[in-house]
């Protein structure tokens, strides 16, 4: 128990110190930015008008579903604004160059030009750059900002983006670097430090860690949700091995000690252990969405520090979602409740990360039993979600089971391969894409930022090497 509170306390000193450097990283180069362009003052002034901006007072998490963006209601209309590098009007080019002008300036070199999922990728990402994001500001609009989740997939979809080759010089704003830079400097405005105060909920801890709203002086902060942080903190990782900046890391580590203090443990608990969906003290269950992804994250972690105590955790994690919430079919039940009532809805992002942990867990150990539940639920889940089931969830939820799926197809090499994702995206493009490249999901159907960051993962995911997803 005192090493186990030792090693906390050196998780929280390295996030302390690691959120220190970050932000010393992300004020340098929002201040190089803003000096190198000269609309860098109208954007800070842009960037002060919208943290004026009212936020409600009782802001809350909605159960699953983000407010629907008027603006994108707009965009998805016959008469929105224009596609991201169209013109509205013609312009004609002049004839009267001659030989000699022509032979005296250089030819500039070929964008490299992408096709088919890449290029999808990118038109998806520049339309939800242009009807989601607040210039300026570093964030999504919502209300005025938008939640964490939906923010944390934006944040996936420029890291996956990222990770395209030639994708860079196909964008229509600005440089990958500063997509990145500026997703770090929003993801700050939801960052709490000051966790020593009165306590936030039942489940609240000293660690730093994110909140579901953007934190003061943006926004009312409050609610921290596990599941949110375990996305970004994956993230995280994923620019690390982009990037090799060793302050992401430090960032990632911290999310994961937030992570492993919120384990319960306390007498009369049905299904002892698990992590619970948030920190509000109204919340009374522990979920798949929470615990599996925090065994990818730890493993993930272990293979990069060697620290065993995120491999131990890990595990520990991974086997009480199979301990709690598996069903008979080798899938995994939502959450349970602290009286040990199961929820028995099956989403579709819960098997996946269950997939994923099990196979990142079997390439950390060696242990083949990991692959081999992994396998038994990814065989399962292909026979229960149809693509009837898979088009009646959020595209968010597919989008992580996708790249679950797809993650264990390059260990195994196991049919369908991307042929499921590759149907996924093509109906969506014929059916589910309107105006401008903008996606709609739902019933009603609706623009979101949420659904629009999926269906960028998606494209992006299938332009790039699974070696990549984790």
């Amino acid at each position: 128990m005192v090493r186990d509170l030792n090693h906390r306390r050196e998780l929280a000193a390295v996030w302390r110190s690691s959120l220190s450097t970050l932000l010393t990283l992300l004020l340098a180069a929002a201040l190089a930015l803003s000096l190198a362009t000269p609309a860098g003052a109208a954007r800070t002034a842009a960037a002060k008008a919208h943290r004026r901006l009212p936020y409600p007072a009782g802001a809350t998490r909605p159960s699953r579903t983000v407010t629907r963006l008027a603006h994108a209601r707009k965009a998805s209309s016959s008469g929105g604004a224009a596609a991201p590098g169209s013109s509205s009007t013609t312009t004609t080019s002049t004839t009267t160059t001659t030989k000699s002008a022509s032979k005296s300036k250089p030819k500039k070199p070929k964008k490299p030009v992408l096709h088919g999922n890449a290029l999808r990728a990118v038109l998806a990402f520049d339309a939800m750059q242009k009807y989601y994001y607040i210039p300026g500001s570093d964030l999504y609009a919502g209300e005025p900002f938008s939640y964490l989740w939906p923010f944390s997939q934006a944040l996936a979809a420029t890291v996956t983006v990222a990770y395209i080759p030639n994708s860079g010089a196909s964008l229509a704003g600005v440089s990958l670097a500063k997509e990145l830079q500026a997703r770090l400097a929003g993801l700050n405005s939801y960052l709490d430090t000051n966790n020593s105060g009165a306590p936030e909920g039942l489940y609240t801890s000293t660690l730093a860690a994110f909140d579901g709203t953007a934190a003061p002086p943006v926004g009312p902060g409050g609610t921290k949700y596990y599941d949110d942080n375990d996305w970004v903190a994956i993230e995280l990782v994923r620019m690390y091995q982009l990037t090799h900046a060793a302050a992401l890391l430090g960032s990632a580590e911290g999310i994961m000690a937030f992570e492993m203090a919120g384990w319960e443990e306390r007498p009369g608990l049905a299904c002892e252990g698990g992590i619970p969906f948030s920190n509000a003290d109204t919340n009374g269950e522990r979920n798949a969405t929470t615990t599996a992804p925090a065994a990818e994250l730890g493993t993930l972690l272990y293979k990069l520090t060697s620290n065993v105590a995120y491999l131990q955790f890990a595990e520990k994690a991974y086997e009480w979602v199979r301990s709690c919430l598996q069903r008979p079919v080798n899938l995994y039940a939502d959450h349970i409740g602290n009286r040990g009532v199961v929820e028995p809805r099956l989403w579709s992002y819960n098997q996946g990360s269950m997939i994923g942990a099990g196979t990142l867990l079997y390439q950390a150990t060696g242990n083949s039993a990991y692959l081999y539940q992994a396998r038994q639920s990814a065989k399962a889940a292909l026979e229960y979600f149809t693509p009837e089931k898979l088009g009646s969830e959020s595209p968010f939820f597919v989008s992580v089971y996708f790249r679950n799926l797809l993650y264990l197809d390059s260990v195994t090499h196991d049919p369908p391969g991307p042929a499921i994702a590759q149907a996924y995206v093509n109906y969506a493009s014929e059916h589910l894409r309107g105006a401008h490249d903008i996606f709609v999901a739902g019933s009603p159907a609706s623009a979101q930022l949420l659904y629009q960051a999926a269906i960028v993962q998606i494209y992006a995911l299938l332009a790039t090497p699974a070696s990549t997803y984790f």
